[in-house]
């Protein structure tokens, strides 16, 4: 059965429906037969706002139109139909979402006075159709002009509606009984349409006294003020207020702005962007904005009361974007904005960001979180601030003269300047990629400018206040030379290296970009010249010539009027050819620049981050990041906010790291742990190790693959794996202080052993390319007359090779000697000391100085234990023996370069090995390799040798 108080219901939605059609038809489509299309801007607003009302009229309609089909179907099947089928109870929400919408379109036609205008475009229409209207509002008006009229007849049916609702529905929850299923959604339904009457009333009140404020403002005001959005919370007219230092006139509180009047100035303040910050006192607030702070003081504390919470409540509602609803009363407890916001604002000041807006997140009144800052003539900053300054990471575009270019910095700031690790993209074409300080390049950076440009160069190394300045790397590209040296004030200035394409190298003193003083030139040749130069490295004054051959040239040189060099000196031919590693083996820089003074710029912010505790937010400004191309971001604004890398994405946060700093401190898991940091580009251990091969290639590879450069990347390669040690006790020593501990201090005994013993084994392989290219170029000959001697070697077959390097026959691993030759050959041939041979082939399979010499030591083993089955005794081989059998099985092994690899060795081995087996066992097979040199020298003894191994 359905209760009498449905059918009241159906009865109520019947007529409301109807209602609606009649003011559609009636009212609402007169009002928009406005042809043509009005030309003044304001009344073609007053037609927006009235198509936007009847387009809201007509879903209010339609949803009174299902209400009302809902009701039917329940009062003819009120067996099959339950009551909460009904639209007012199961989707009362979007009724009364319907509802608030028609009536917020209605009272924006109400603020700009759209009836009333409407009214008088069509006012014969209207004078016929008086009667109607008032037949509509019957027993809800009196008479009054047009636009009464129709301001009452758009708004009445339906506040008269909305009270029937409210009695219906109240009346059919105290009929249902408290355990009614329904009885929840009838209740909810009651109280939602009780607070829209609330709600209603409101907003018409704030509707009629916007409008009403528009008569008490002069023209100007009134055309720069009348918005239909616009609603008037509060007038200082009415509760007066003092504004300093402004000294406003009037004060007008509305929905979505504080404005403030003072003459003909008007100062508008979006809410958004305004904070509250109560007084000292109980008769002042202060409000503060994006540019400026003012008081608000009254007479009264009740009237301080009633703005403070006026601008407080209308600020939340800003922020929210919608009303209260239900409406807030003023005896309820004052509202709280939050702190930090988002919006939009431009910037009149003078100033820096003087007509520049700023669009992300605020903090009391100040640019504060993620932002972008754009200023008209292109400029645009995206990325992180703090009190109004640019702070953290951030991407600034600074737009060129040329059409579609851009300077782009992708860097770190620090209150407003670049500081910290940058990448900056320059309209040049030219990339600089290292850290600043205060705006201007300071610290380790790269600078490179492309392969197309008129000079393209590299340089890398440290700057000071945007200068280069300290000691760096410079490449030319276009003179095919590379400088490595010290600088000032951007100028090559002090002691430097200067190697070229042509394998020619200079070492002296350079001021203001020049060189100064006398230098040493070592030419392709190993011709060595001493004295003074041009800028191009032609010897000119004072000098001497020492040639390859020991002849030597003193006197004076000139380039002369023609082409070659003249001279006036004496030339020596007496003097006895020199040792070759006093020219070709001479090493240059290695007093001029210590090793521990080059790249303090790379070691010293990783040591200032340690020292500082290692703080997260400084952990991407150290180590830089990794960063999407800029040409992306210069097509497209939107886009400024890159995705970058960050620290924590494949390593963690800066807690996880000095964790795992703990977990893995014994000998295995140290070795393990580091190997794995070290391997990792976004670990700082990681970072710091590519950031010093970046420095490596820089100046040994390409034109600086000189051979006597080979001295100072030997030194960088040891020193880097010192630094990399004492940056892992860094990051330990933070860990421990984290946990109250303290990090013992360590002698340079052991320092030294973990950096031989753990590091330099780990970071070798990272510089291992460029470092053995040098180790090639400076043993080249040696190793020439080894590959000669190796190539002789082979013609041998096995027996004759072991009785050529003279091997006790007793120790040849053959199984009868009374065998013919052709037997002996098939049965020995490429089998003697083959294990030997392949285990000293595996020497080239490892970068590692420590393998490497586990290698030889497992080559001595495999040839003792040869002999030993030979002898069937176990045998320890004598230095006499042993050397001829390890000259073999070297022949054998044919290993490249095997100069360079033992003097690499040699150089990176552990110096604990000094004087051990270790040593020993090298010593040995340098013996070899100078051996297998002279080799060509020897067989010219055995005339029969040259014989093919195939006729043994």
């Amino acid at each position: 059965m359905c209760s009498p108080e449905e059918g009241a219901l159906l009865r109520q939605e019947e007529v409301f429906s109807t209602t609606l059609a009649r003011i559609n038809t009636l009212v609402l489509q007169p009002l928009l037969l406005t042809t043509p299309e009005p030309s003044d801007p304001r009344d073609r607003e007053c037609l927006r706002l009235l198509q936007q009302l009847h387009r809201s009229s007509q879903q209010l309609w339609e949803v009174t139109e299902e209400s009302l089909h809902s009701l039917r179907e329940r009062l003819r099947h009120p067996d099959s139909v339950g009551l909460e089928s009904l639209l007012l109870l199961r989707n009362a929400d979007h009724v009364l979402q319907v509802h608030m919408e028609y009536f917020e379109s209605y009272t924006s036609c109400v603020v700009v006075q759209a009836f009333q205008k409407a009214a008088k475009r069509r006012s014969e229409y209207w004078r016929g159709q008086r009667k109607t209207l008032w037949q509509l509002l019957s027993g809800m008006g009196s008479e009054g002009s047009m636009g009464t009229a129709l301001v009452q007849v758009l708004r009445q049916p339906l506040a008269h509606h909305l009270q029937q609702y409210v009695l219906l529905l109240l009346s059919l929850g105290d009929t249902i009984g408290e355990h009614h299923p329904a009885r929840e959604l009838v209740v909810h339904a009651a109280t939602l349409f009780g607070n829209l009457q609330s709600f209603m009333r409101q907003a018409l009140d704030q509707a009629v006294a916007t409008q009403a404020l528009w008569h008490t403002l002069g023209s100007r005001l009134r055309d720069m003020l009348c918005i239909p959005a616009h609603r008037l919370l509060q007038d200082s007219k009415d509760i007066p207020v003092t504004v300093a230092p402004l000294r406003a006139e009037r004060v007008l509180l509305f929905d979505d702005a504080l404005v403030l009047l003072q003459g003909h100035n008007v100062h508008t303040f979006d809410l958004k962007l305004l904070w509250v910050d109560p007084g000292q006192d109980e008769y002042t607030f202060h409000l503060l904005t994006p540019e400026e702070e003012f008081s608000f003081c009254t007479k009264d504390p009740q009237s301080q009361a009633v703005w403070q919470w006026k601008v407080t409540q209308a600020v939340c509602q800003a922020l929210r974007g919608k009303k209260d609803f239900p409406v807030l009363g003023a005896g309820l407890e004052l509202p709280e904005p939050p702190a930090c916001r988002c919006g939009a604002y431009t910037f009149r000041g003078e100033g820096r960001l003087c007509q520049a807006t700023y669009e992300g997140e605020w903090c009391q009144g100040r640019p504060h979180g993620k932002g972008t800052l754009k200023w008209p003539d292109g400029r645009n900053h995206v990325g992180n601030f703090c009190q109004g300054l640019e702070h953290g990471f951030g991407i600034h575009l600074v737009p060129q003269v040329c059409e579609d270019k851009f300077d782009c910095y992708k860097c770190h700031w620090w209150e407003g300047s670049m500081c910290g690790y940058g990448i900056c993209e320059y309209s040049t074409d030219e990339v600089y990629k290292g850290y600043f300080q205060a705006g201007l390049r300071h610290g380790f950076g790269v600078l490179e400018s492309t392969p197309q440009a008129p000079q393209p160069c590299r340089y890398t190394g440290h700057w000071e206040q945007g200068q280069r300045s300290g000691y760096g790397v410079k490449e030319d590209r276009d003179r095919g030379e590379r400088y490595v040296g010290m600088w000032q004030a951007d100028q090559r200035h002090g002691p430097g290296v200067v190697v070229t394409q042509a394998g020619v190298c200079y070492q002296g003193a350079f001021q203001a970009d020049k060189m100064v003083g006398p230098g040493i030139l070592l030419s392709e040749d190993d011709s060595l010249y001493e004295g003074t130069f041009t800028r191009d490295l032609t010897p000119m004054g004072k000098g001497k010539i020492t040639f390859p051959n020991g002849f030597t040239l003193e006197g004076s040189f000139d380039s002369g009027t023609g082409s070659g060099l003249h001279t006036q000196g004496v030339l020596d031919t007496g003097a006895l050819p020199p040792d070759p590693s006093s020219t070709c083996k001479r090493q240059l820089g290695l007093g001029a620049f210590p090793v521990e003074s080059r790249w303090q710029g790379v070691y010293g912010p990783f040591r200032d981050f340690v020292r500082a505790g290692c703080p997260g937010d400084l952990q991407e400004a150290l180590l830089g990041f990794h960063v999407q191309s800029s040409k992306v971001l210069r097509k497209s604004q939107e886009y400024l906010c890159c995705e970058r890398t960050h620290p924590e994405d494949g390593t963690g946060s800066i807690e996880d790291i000095l964790e795992e700093v703990l977990r893995h401190r014994e000998p295995k898991a140290l070795q393990q742990y580091l190997g794995k940091a070290l391997s990792n580009s976004l670990h700082p251990l990681g970072k710091l190790l590519r950031t010093l091969m970046l420095t490596f290639q820089a100046t040994y590879a390409g034109v600086g693959a000189n051979k006597h450069l080979q001295g100072m990347a030997q030194e960088e390669v040891k020193q880097h794996a010192r630094e990399l040690w004492v940056a892992y006790r860094g990051l330990l020593q933070v860990a421990l202080q984290r946990k109250g501990q303290t990090l013992e201090d360590e002698d340079v005994e052991t320092r030294d052993l973990q950096v031989h013993g753990l590091v330099l084994p780990l970071v070798l392989p990272s510089f291992h390319s460029e470092l053995f290219t040098l180790y090639l170029l400076l043993h080249e000959r040696e190793d020439s007359l080894y590959s000669q001697g190796i190539t002789n070697l082979s013609l041998f077959p096995d027996t004759k090779l072991l009785e050529f390097l003279e091997v006790q026959k007793h120790l040849w691993p053959l199984k009868d000697l009374t065998l013919t030759t052709n037997q002996r050959y098939s049965l020995v041939r490429d089998k003697c000391f083959l294990s030997a041979t392949e285990c000293l082939q595996k020497i080239i399979t490892t970068m590692d100085p420590r393998e490497k010499l586990e290698v030889l030591e497992k080559t001595y083993g495999e040839i003792e234990a040869t002999v030993s089955r030979v002898l069937g005794r176990e045998h320890k081989l004598p230095m006499d023996d042993l050397l001829p059998l390890l000259i073999y099985v070297a022949a054998r092994a044919r290993i490249q370069h095997l100069g360079a690899e033992i003097h690499l060795i040699r150089d990176m081995m552990d110096p604990i090995h000094t004087g051990g087996l270790y040593d020993f066992l090298l010593t040995a097979l340098e013996s070899c390799y100078e051996h297998i040199q002279k080799e060509d020298m020897r067989l010219h003894r055995f005339p029969g040798c040259w014989e093919p191994r195939e006729a043994w």
